[in-house]
Order: structure tokens, then C-alpha cells, then sequence
């Protein structure tokens, strides 16, 4: 594309913030995916991550978001500027900056995979997006004997994210959930506290929760399901899980997705519940460089 212009910005402004969000969801309603994750949609408003916008004149026809901290990039190219170069410019400029930078294909779509091999980069991270249905009378495995599930308070957030910590050590993302990212998420328009279901025992420690999220359209996610390594092997996870899936069923949810790692054991978990794969989000990187 002879007139493409590939700018870098270290944040953006409100209407360059809508033109983005006004191409993401263009993207997303043409792919049946979306093309940014959660975090990089968070981060079209943060100045710690770099942003990059591939723009022929003035209409943003591709974005691209590195995000330093986690050596991660995410792009997207609008359906009708696919094929001209304008994804491999956004990589080549993001990689100028940052060599390295692993680069996520949310779906592993084809014109991903056509750049990755013109990079030279190979798969080396496989996330699995799992889907079942949900029926009204949604089963609750039993709850471990002394343990109560119930709603979060906001009492609980320091030992959510001590929780949370410890149960997701070794991953990439979730590790880094802090006071800061939790009361983000929290201020989004589709928390619900009551959705936030939190497993105590009699001295009120908390041992686990499962963060469930309704998306509209009957759509429900297992949006973040953990246990403390001292309450592992005890039947919790399950207990959360189906305590989760009873809530959004009765919220009206009649679909639930849920985001796990291909190599988590917790995949038996979920396939004993009913989860088969959906789809795969993956992570291409330079051969030398291993994921995580």
C-alpha cells in the first residue's frame, strides 16, 4: 500500500482511542472473533504500553500493542486492507523497536499464520478456548466439608489476590493481577459482585473463587477460577466451577466459554463437566525464544 503510514504513539488520545475501538469491533463482527484480548482493550487507554497505527491519510486501517512488561504484541488489520502488507509493516515496525516480541493470532486465523512465516516465527503457546451449553438446573458438585461459597466483599480483595498469586505463579498474564488491574476489571460495566463467587473456611481463609463473567447474548465465561495450593485435591475446583455455572445459568446465561492453557491439568477438570474446545488462540515467536 504506497500511501500507508505506520505512526508510533506512546498514548492515545479519546478519538484515537474510538477510531481503534471502531475497528476492533468491525474486525470482530467480520472474523466471529475479536482480534484484541481484554488487556489490550484496557490498554488503548494506558501510556505503558506502545501503540502503533498503520493509517493511509487519516482512516486507522490496523493497530498494533506492545506491551513491555510482558514482551507480548497484539495486532489487527481491517478485512479490507488485508493482503497489501499492512500487518507485516505494523510487525516489522513493533519488531524494530522491541526484537523478541512474541506476537499473539487470537484464532490462528490464516493471514496470521501467513505473517508468522514470512517473520521467520513459530508456534510456541497454545491458549484453548473450551464452550459448553448451560441448562437451567446446572448441578453443584458437593462442597468440601467446613467450606462456604458465597459473594465477594470488598474485605476479600487482599486475600483474592494472595490467592490468586499463588495459584497462578508460572502464568504470563494472571500472575500480575494487582490492587490496580483487579479494581479496573471491577469498574468494568459487566462486574457484578455477585458474580464473584469466593470459597471460605470456618476461620474465614479464603481458599479459592471463581470469577464469572456475562458477556450479553446469553453468553457466560468462566472468566477466572483458582484454589490455594493447600486446598488442591480436596474436590473445590469442582465445587467452584459448578457453583459458578449455576449462577450464570440462572442469570439467564445458556452458553459459557472459558480460556486455558493446552498444557493445564485443569483442562480434565473441565472436560469432565462437559467442555470441548471451541477454538485456539496461540503465540508466535522468533525459534530462539521459548514462551514463558
Amino acid at each position: 500500500m504506497a500511501d500507508l503510514v505506520i505512526e508510533t504513539v506512546a498514548s492515545l488520545d479519546a478519538a484515537t482511542v474510538a477510531a481503534v475501538q471502531a475497528l476492533v469491533d468491525e474486525i470482530a463482527a467480520y472474523d466471529l472473533i475479536a482480534p484484541l484480548n481484554e488487556a489490550a482493550e484496557l490498554g488503548l487507554h494506558h501510556d505503558t504500553v506502545s501503540h502503533y497505527l498503520a493509517t493511509p491519510g487519516s482512516r486507522v486501517i490496523g493497530y498494533a500493542q506492545q506491551d513491555p512488561e510482558l514482551g507480548t504484541a497484539q495486532l489487527c488489520v481491517h478485512p479490507d486492507a488485508r493482503g497489501q502488507g499492512v500487518g507485516t509493516a505494523l510487525c516489522t515496525a513493533l519488531l524494530t523497536d522491541a526484537p523478541g516480541t512474541q506476537v499473539w493470532a487470537f484464532g490462528n486465523l490464516p493471514a496470521a499464520q501467513a505473517i508468522a512465516t514470512r517473520l521467520g516465527y513459530v508456534n510456541v503457546r497454545e491458549l484453548l478456548i473450551l464452550e459448553r451449553p448451560l441448562t437451567l438446573d446446572e448441578a453443584a458438585a458437593p462442597v468440601p466439608a467446613g467450606v462456604t461459597i458465597r459473594g465477594f466483599q470488598p474485605e476479600d480483595e487482599a486475600a483474592l489476590l494472595a490467592v490468586n498469586a499463588a495459584a497462578f505463579a508460572h502464568h504470563p498474564e494472571q500472575a500480575s493481577m494487582d490492587h490496580a488491574n483487579f479494581t479496573e476489571r471491577t469498574q468494568q460495566a459487566w462486574y457484578e459482585p455477585a458474580g464473584l463467587l469466593v470459597a471460605v473456611d470456618e476461620a474465614g481463609t479464603m481458599l479459592g473463587f471463581h470469577w464469572t463473567k456475562q458477556h450479553g447474548g446469553r453468553l457466560g465465561e468462566v472468566y477466572v477460577i483458582a484454589t490455594s495450593p493447600q486446598a488442591s485435591g480436596k474436590g473445590l475446583g469442582g465445587a467452584l466451577l459448578t457453583a459458578g455455572l449455576a449462577h450464570l445459568a440462572a442469570a439467564g446465561c445458556r452458553q459459557v466459554i472459558l480460556y486455558v492453557e493446552s498444557d493445564n491439568p485443569a483442562l480434565r477438570l473441565y472436560r469432565r463437566h462437559g467442555f470441548v474446545v471451541a477454538r485456539s488462540d496461540v503465540v508466535y515467536a522468533p525459534p530462539e525464544r521459548q514462551s514463558r
